[in-house]
């Protein structure tokens, strides 16, 4: 199945260079390209758009206001921010409306490639650079973060054994193979941990379990790598 891309940038040599390494691929290509958010929304109603590549300053509604309209059209896109910066406010802001994870635009092609798929199929991606950050940057705005020990006492061994795996990235299916346990069981344990941790998705209780100390930063088994985890809540 082909997945279909637009690139949102004002930099017409940065999407020519996206666009290239999308072309390297046998089943994703760029549907579009936009110069502004005005520009994206428009494309996203009127053509088939599976994946919206998004830098976090662009024009015309910036990256976060972007993707605060685009998650509200009915079957609407999965969004990669992509920065340059690093992690600021505003990156976090665009996760928080519903962007479906972020990269940096030095990321390697085979790294955009892998996100683009891995995001096509429902996971969350985030560059294991910016994970500190992203953890940094949410437990200074939200100080609700420390009942997260108390609410971790509420959960049974296998439930701890299920977010930490989430924390490394693990899909239900992998967490399912680790465990030896059912995938219909994973999903269970799943719902149960995000609401005794009062987390709203799967990218929201990775970073509870980084806080949390059950994971640490860049001690997973591929630090270099793009980090994939299921964003489904369950």
């Amino acid at each position: 199945m082909m997945i279909h891309t637009l690139i949102v940038d004002n930099d017409m040599l940065f999407r020519a260079g996206i666009r290239m390494m999308i072309d390297s691929s046998s089943d994703i290509t760029v549907a579009g390209e936009a110069t502004t958010g005005l520009e994206a929304l428009d494309m996203i109603q009127a053509t088939n758009v599976d994946i919206v590549l998004m830098d976090i300053s662009i024009p015309q509604l910036n990256g976060v206001e972007a993707t605060k309209k685009i998650v509200d059209i009915p079957n609407c896109p999965k969004i990669l921010i992509l920065t340059s910066y690093g992690m600021d406010e505003e990156l976090f802001n665009a996760l928080a409306a519903g962007a479906t994870g972020f990269l940096l635009k030095d990321s390697p092609p085979e790294g955009l490639l892998t996100a683009i798929s891995s995001a096509y199929n429902g996971n969350a991606v985030i560059s294991p650079q910016l994970t500190n950050k992203l953890v940094e940057e949410y437990t200074s705005k939200e100080n609700k973060v420390s009942p997260i020990n108390q609410a971790l006492s509420k959960l049974t061994d296998r439930e701890r054994e299920v977010l930490e795996l989430i924390g490394l990235g693990r899909n239900n299916a992998e967490i399912a193979h680790e465990l030896f346990i059912a995938e219909v069981t994973v999903k269970t344990h799943v719902g149960r941990v995000l609401r005794k941790i009062n987390a709203r998705d799967r990218v929201h209780a990775v970073v509870l379990a980084y806080h949390a100390g059950i994971v640490k930063p860049d001690g997973g088994p591929d630090s270099d790598s793009v980090f994939y985890g299921s964003k489904q809540s369950a």
